[in-house]
C-alpha cells in the first residue's frame, strides 16, 4: 500500500492515519479495520492489495468481517 505514493497519500487522508500508526498498529483491529474499510471503498486498491499479498479480494473482505 504504502509503496505506491497516490494510493498511500489516499490512504492516510482518508484514514486519518500516520505511517507511524499504520507501523505501530499492525496488531490493532481498529487500525487493520481502517485500512480495510479504504480498501473495499475503492475496488481498484482492493485488487491491487489482494494481488501483492497473493490472496483473492474477498479473502480481504472476509477479514473485515471477522474483525
Amino acid at each position: 500500500m504504502l509503496g505506491d505514493a497516490p494510493r498511500a497519500e489516499r490512504l492516510l487522508a482518508l484514514t486519518g492515519l500516520t505511517v507511524d500508526d499504520l507501523r505501530s498498529g499492525l496488531g490493532d483491529p481498529a487500525v487493520l479495520g481502517a485500512v480495510l474499510d479504504f480498501l473495499a471503498a475503492h475496488e481498484p486498491d482492493l485488487v491491487a492489495a489482494a494481488e501483492e499479498l497473493a490472496v483473492k479480494p474477498a479473502e480481504l473482505m472476509a477479514a473485515r468481517e471477522r474483525l
